[in-house]
């Protein structure tokens, strides 16, 4: 298997350390608003990875983090933190933040088909582990104590700026804008692992520590998750291209000093999707979200069909009307599948030949176009008969997970459908009557039972959870 490294900028050979088991990190989501399509989009293509690898026969361990503490505004260490200011914005507190847009970010991955990672850990329940990394830096000096915060000394890491490719001039004060004067660093790039009361006397989450109540920076959250539950090896490590620096740059850094050796062999970036207007961001104020796109009449299957016709790596350009062609595509080809028969014999020597050929395309760098063109080929085959094609189809739909086999005709019962809309009223009123609760758990009983709610300006539309 091919792999493009951001690390080596070329593709390499895929040689896990152990040859039965794929360790994996992708980092996971700042939950202080609702996940844009942007961002789904880099879920979708860690979720084929992992999928892919166990289509090859690998064993994948996942552990993926939910940032709910430390990251702050700027990924320069300034600003205020993510999390308070959204609470500050929706007037909750931020562990009702937290956990409000964390089971939303589930229900996006779960409408998206996205398998759940095995580990999954907050921020803010792993105080330890940063602190005991925090302490062994600052023994072996790597990090240092300034004016009530401990900043990692990046003068002490080797290639700190091969994963970006950027230069130490490049962060030289007034060398860029966005660079600014901290006097209290050695270094301009040196980047906070413990922030304290000295410069963030307001902020909410704060734990004990030997340098003050304070709380972790963003960079170490990852690094102690990581380190915590797959141990000081690491296989594969993914995120946006936006995560390259500083972010996994100074993952690199603070992991690799606490360490001693190297810390992953594998950084796999998916690329941005852009609007007309260019990258989408929720700090830009784009809020352009899944269930919007479900309100606009699209299925979230759609949106996953949508990302796979194009590589991970490629900027994506999202538009109505590209959304449109997906939507009618997909509900064509989930037409053509269902109409195949299944009666009758799998012809072995054909069905091993297409599972070889959508291997390869997954093997040349998770190339999923490439995958569904082999869909496609099966379906045009005429020496290959309907079970067989079906089969072949259930096969690599285990990886590709568009419900292709899947029937999206589902009647509901008149019983059914009264009781849907009595719920919807119901929560309405609880609605008008500010009763948020109660409002949110109508919501979520009847998520449960996969009857997703979706809040239009005019109406609460309902759909049918596939």
């Amino acid at each position: 298997m091919k792999l493009y490294n951001s690390l080596s900028r070329t593709l390499e050979e895929f040689v896990p350390i152990d040859p039965r088991l794929v360790k994996m990190y992708t980092c996971g989501p700042t939950v202080y608003g609702y996940a844009h399509i942007g961002n789904l989009r880099t879920y979708i293509f860690e979720d084929i990875l992992q999928k892919g690898l166990e289509y090859l026969g690998y064993r994948v361990e996942r552990c993926m983090n939910i940032t709910d503490v430390g990251h702050l505004t700027s990924d320069s260490d300034t600003g205020e933190d993510k999390m308070e200011k959204g609470a500050r914005l929706e007037g909750k507190t931020v562990y009702e933040i937290a956990d409000f847009y964390t089971k939303a970010f589930f229900q996006d991955m779960e409408l998206l088909n996205i398998k759940k990672p095995e580990i999954i850990s907050k921020a803010s329940d792993n105080i330890d582990i940063y602190i005991q990394m925090i302490e062994k830096m600052i023994r072996d000096g790597y990090a240092y104590f300034s004016n009530g915060n401990v900043y990692f000394d990046i003068s002490k890491a080797d290639h700190y700026y091969q994963l970006s490719g950027k230069k130490a001039e490049d962060l030289i004060v007034g060398f860029r804008e966005s660079v600014e004067e901290d006097q209290y660093k050695k270094n301009p790039a040196d980047f906070v692992l413990w922030f304290t009361l000295s410069k963030f006397e307001n902020h909410i989450m704060k734990w004990d520590s030997p340098w003050g109540k304070g709380y972790p920076g963003w960079h170490i959250e990852c690094s102690g998750i990581a380190s915590k539950y797959l141990g000081e090896y690491l296989d594969i490590h993914c995120g946006g291209v936006d995560n390259i620096f500083p972010h996994h740059t100074n993952e690199i850094a603070q992991s690799e000093a606490y360490f001693g050796h190297k810390w992953c062999n594998y950084w796999c970036h998916g690329a941005h999707l852009n609007d007309q207007s260019g990258k989408m961001s929720k700090s830009k104020g784009d809020t352009l979200t899944l269930t919007k796109l479900q309100s606009d009449g699209y299925t979230p299957l759609a949106y996953r069909y949508f990302c796979l016709n194009s590589h991970y790596r490629s900027q994506l350009v999202f538009s109505e009307e590209a959304m449109k062609i997906a939507q009618n595509s997909l509900n064509k080809l989930r037409g053509r599948v269902l109409n195949l028969s299944q009666e009758g014999s799998i012809l072995e020597t054909q069905f091993k030949f297409y599972v070889e050929q959508f291997k390869m395309a997954f093997e040349n760098d998770i190339n999923t176009s490439q995958m569904l063109t082999v869909v496609y080929d099966v379906l045009k085959d005429d020496e290959i008969n309907d079970p067989t094609k079906y089969k072949l189809i259930e096969s690599f739909d285990q990886v590709l997970s568009l419900d292709l086999t899947v029937s999206m005709d589902q009647d509901l019962s008149p019983e059914l459908e009264s009781e849907i809309l009595q719920k919807i009223e119901e929560r309405n009123l609880a609605k008008k009557n500010r009763d948020f609760n109660r409002a949110d758990q109508i919501r979520d009983e009847l998520l449960a039972r996969g009857i997703r709610l979706v809040d239009t300006r005019e109406k609460t539309l309902y759909e049918i959870d596939r």
